[in-house]
Protein backbone atom coordinates (compact mmCIF):
# COMPACT_ATOMS: atom_id res chain seq x y z
CA UNK A 1 0.00 0.00 0.00
CA UNK A 2 1.09 3.47 -0.89
CA UNK A 3 0.75 5.88 1.64
CA UNK A 4 1.35 8.64 -0.29
CA UNK A 5 -1.63 7.60 -2.61
CA UNK A 6 -4.08 9.04 -0.08
CA UNK A 7 -1.92 12.38 -0.47
CA UNK A 8 -2.07 12.74 -4.08
CA UNK A 9 -5.35 14.96 -5.54
CA UNK A 10 -8.24 13.23 -6.88
CA UNK A 11 -8.79 13.41 -11.07
CA UNK A 12 -11.51 15.71 -11.65
CA UNK A 13 -14.48 14.56 -12.39
CA UNK A 14 -15.38 13.72 -15.96
CA UNK A 15 -17.39 16.04 -17.88
CA UNK A 16 -19.78 15.09 -20.03
CA UNK A 17 -19.59 15.36 -23.26
CA UNK A 18 -20.99 17.87 -25.48
CA UNK A 19 -23.05 15.19 -27.39
CA UNK A 20 -24.32 13.66 -24.47
CA UNK A 21 -25.61 17.18 -22.83
CA UNK A 22 -26.60 17.71 -26.45
CA UNK A 23 -29.04 14.49 -26.07
CA UNK A 24 -29.81 15.02 -22.20
CA UNK A 25 -31.50 18.57 -23.85
CA UNK A 26 -33.39 17.57 -27.11
CA UNK A 27 -34.54 14.35 -24.59
CA UNK A 28 -36.08 16.75 -21.80
CA UNK A 29 -37.31 19.43 -24.36
CA UNK A 30 -39.29 16.24 -25.94
CA UNK A 31 -40.77 15.78 -22.91
CA UNK A 32 -41.96 18.93 -22.30
CA UNK A 33 -43.81 18.34 -24.97
CA UNK A 34 -45.83 15.27 -23.79
CA UNK A 35 -47.70 17.65 -21.70
CA UNK A 36 -49.33 20.10 -24.62
CA UNK A 37 -52.51 19.42 -25.12
CA UNK A 38 -53.92 19.00 -28.74
CA UNK A 39 -56.82 22.04 -28.67
CA UNK A 40 -59.53 19.89 -30.21
CA UNK A 41 -58.92 16.19 -28.57
CA UNK A 42 -57.08 17.50 -25.06
CA UNK A 43 -56.37 13.92 -23.84
CA UNK A 44 -53.85 13.93 -26.43
CA UNK A 45 -50.79 15.55 -25.95
CA UNK A 46 -49.18 17.10 -29.63
CA UNK A 47 -46.53 14.13 -29.44
CA UNK A 48 -49.70 11.49 -28.79
CA UNK A 49 -50.68 13.01 -31.94
CA UNK A 50 -47.40 12.51 -34.36
CA UNK A 51 -47.34 15.98 -35.42
CA UNK A 52 -44.22 16.99 -33.91
CA UNK A 53 -41.70 15.85 -36.23
CA UNK A 54 -38.38 17.30 -34.79
CA UNK A 55 -36.88 19.26 -32.11
CA UNK A 56 -33.49 20.29 -33.08
CA UNK A 57 -31.15 22.52 -30.37
CA UNK A 58 -28.71 24.82 -31.61
CA UNK A 59 -26.95 27.74 -30.55
CA UNK A 60 -29.93 30.05 -31.56
CA UNK A 61 -32.45 28.28 -29.25
CA UNK A 62 -34.73 25.29 -29.75
CA UNK A 63 -36.32 24.71 -33.21
CA UNK A 64 -39.60 22.53 -33.07
CA UNK A 65 -40.77 21.22 -36.52
CA UNK A 66 -44.62 20.18 -36.55
CA UNK A 67 -46.88 18.84 -39.26
CA UNK A 68 -50.14 19.90 -39.52
CA UNK A 69 -53.06 17.41 -39.30
CA UNK A 70 -54.31 18.69 -42.61
CA UNK A 71 -52.94 21.84 -44.15
CA UNK A 72 -56.32 23.54 -43.20
CA UNK A 73 -56.26 23.04 -39.97
CA UNK A 74 -57.65 25.70 -37.77
CA UNK A 75 -55.81 24.42 -34.76
CA UNK A 76 -52.33 25.04 -36.07
CA UNK A 77 -51.55 28.34 -34.35
CA UNK A 78 -52.50 27.52 -31.35
CA UNK A 79 -50.37 24.43 -31.12
CA UNK A 80 -47.45 26.25 -32.32
CA UNK A 81 -48.14 29.27 -29.49
CA UNK A 82 -48.68 25.81 -27.08
CA UNK A 83 -45.50 24.58 -28.13
CA UNK A 84 -43.38 27.60 -27.64
CA UNK A 85 -44.86 28.95 -24.64
CA UNK A 86 -44.91 25.17 -22.77
CA UNK A 87 -40.76 25.35 -24.00
CA UNK A 88 -39.70 28.44 -23.38
CA UNK A 89 -41.36 28.39 -19.53
CA UNK A 90 -39.28 25.23 -19.19
CA UNK A 91 -35.91 27.40 -20.20
CA UNK A 92 -36.02 26.31 -23.50
CA UNK A 93 -35.36 30.01 -24.98
CA UNK A 94 -36.01 31.25 -27.58
CA UNK A 95 -38.33 28.40 -29.61
CA UNK A 96 -38.99 29.03 -33.35
CA UNK A 97 -42.07 26.77 -34.64
CA UNK A 98 -41.62 25.59 -38.34
CA UNK A 99 -44.24 23.92 -40.36
CA UNK A 100 -43.38 20.79 -42.35
CA UNK A 101 -46.18 19.54 -44.71
CA UNK A 102 -44.39 16.86 -46.58
CA UNK A 103 -44.68 13.92 -46.09
CA UNK A 104 -48.64 14.98 -45.18
CA UNK A 105 -49.42 13.75 -41.75
CA UNK A 106 -51.16 10.57 -41.32
CA UNK A 107 -53.35 9.04 -38.30
CA UNK A 108 -50.68 6.30 -38.65
CA UNK A 109 -48.22 8.56 -36.68
CA UNK A 110 -50.54 8.70 -33.67
CA UNK A 111 -49.03 6.76 -30.92
CA UNK A 112 -50.01 3.22 -29.36
CA UNK A 113 -50.23 5.41 -26.03
CA UNK A 114 -52.30 8.01 -28.31
CA UNK A 115 -54.31 5.36 -29.54
CA UNK A 116 -54.84 4.33 -25.66
CA UNK A 117 -55.69 7.66 -24.29
CA UNK A 118 -58.51 8.40 -27.62
CA UNK A 119 -60.27 5.14 -26.70
CA UNK A 120 -60.36 5.99 -22.86
CA UNK A 121 -61.50 9.51 -23.93
CA UNK A 122 -64.34 7.74 -25.68
CA UNK A 123 -63.21 8.51 -29.27
CA UNK A 124 -62.86 5.14 -31.63
CA UNK A 125 -59.23 5.54 -32.60
CA UNK A 126 -58.34 5.20 -35.79
CA UNK A 127 -56.96 2.24 -37.95
CA UNK A 128 -53.69 1.67 -39.67
CA UNK A 129 -53.97 3.45 -43.19
CA UNK A 130 -51.27 0.69 -44.92
CA UNK A 131 -49.65 0.92 -48.33
CA UNK A 132 -50.78 -1.74 -51.06
CA UNK A 133 -48.56 -4.11 -51.50
CA UNK A 134 -44.45 -3.67 -50.94
CA UNK A 135 -45.04 -0.19 -52.83
CA UNK A 136 -44.70 3.30 -51.41
CA UNK A 137 -47.42 4.37 -53.77
CA UNK A 138 -50.26 6.79 -52.78
CA UNK A 139 -53.06 5.43 -50.69
CA UNK A 140 -56.44 6.87 -51.27
CA UNK A 141 -57.84 8.65 -47.90
CA UNK A 142 -60.39 6.08 -46.71
CA UNK A 143 -63.28 8.32 -45.17
CA UNK A 144 -65.23 5.17 -44.13
CA UNK A 145 -63.90 2.65 -42.47
CA UNK A 146 -64.75 -0.87 -42.45
CA UNK A 147 -65.75 -1.57 -38.80
CA UNK A 148 -65.78 0.60 -36.09
CA UNK A 149 -66.07 -0.81 -32.51
CA UNK A 150 -67.41 1.08 -29.36
CA UNK A 151 -64.92 2.53 -27.65
CA UNK A 152 -67.50 2.05 -24.39
CA UNK A 153 -68.86 -1.47 -24.68
CA UNK A 154 -66.24 -2.59 -27.63
CA UNK A 155 -69.14 -3.89 -30.08
CA UNK A 156 -68.66 -3.76 -33.48
CA UNK A 157 -72.36 -3.42 -33.91
CA UNK A 158 -72.04 -0.02 -34.96
CA UNK A 159 -74.02 2.58 -36.88
CA UNK A 160 -72.67 5.82 -38.60
CA UNK A 161 -74.71 8.55 -38.31
CA UNK A 162 -72.87 11.85 -39.95
CA UNK A 163 -69.48 11.97 -41.83
CA UNK A 164 -68.65 14.75 -39.61
CA UNK A 165 -68.42 15.17 -35.57
CA UNK A 166 -67.27 17.96 -33.64
CA UNK A 167 -64.33 18.32 -35.87
CA UNK A 168 -63.46 17.82 -39.29
CA UNK A 169 -61.41 14.32 -38.31
CA UNK A 170 -64.19 12.71 -36.59
CA UNK A 171 -67.30 11.10 -37.68
CA UNK A 172 -70.19 10.71 -35.10
CA UNK A 173 -71.34 7.02 -34.53
CA UNK A 174 -73.67 5.18 -32.90
CA UNK A 175 -73.40 1.73 -30.88
CA UNK A 176 -76.48 -0.40 -32.11
CA UNK A 177 -75.77 -2.97 -28.12
CA UNK A 178 -75.36 0.12 -25.78
CA UNK A 179 -76.65 2.60 -28.01
CA UNK A 180 -74.33 5.10 -26.85
CA UNK A 181 -73.20 7.61 -29.37
CA UNK A 182 -69.46 8.30 -29.99
CA UNK A 183 -66.89 9.95 -32.33
CA UNK A 184 -64.42 8.06 -34.33
CA UNK A 185 -61.04 9.60 -35.45
CA UNK A 186 -61.28 9.12 -38.81
CA UNK A 187 -58.19 7.12 -40.49
CA UNK A 188 -55.94 8.63 -43.06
Amino acid sequence: MNPLQDLEPAAPPARPAAGALLADRTAAAWSVLDDVPDPEVPALSVRDLGIVRDVVIGDQGVEVVLTPTYSGCPATEVISDSVRSALEAAGFGPVRVSLRRAPAWTTDWISAEGRRKLLAYGIAPPGLVEADGASNAAVPIRIRPRGVDCPRCGSSHTERLSAFGSTACKAMYRCLACREPFEHFKPI
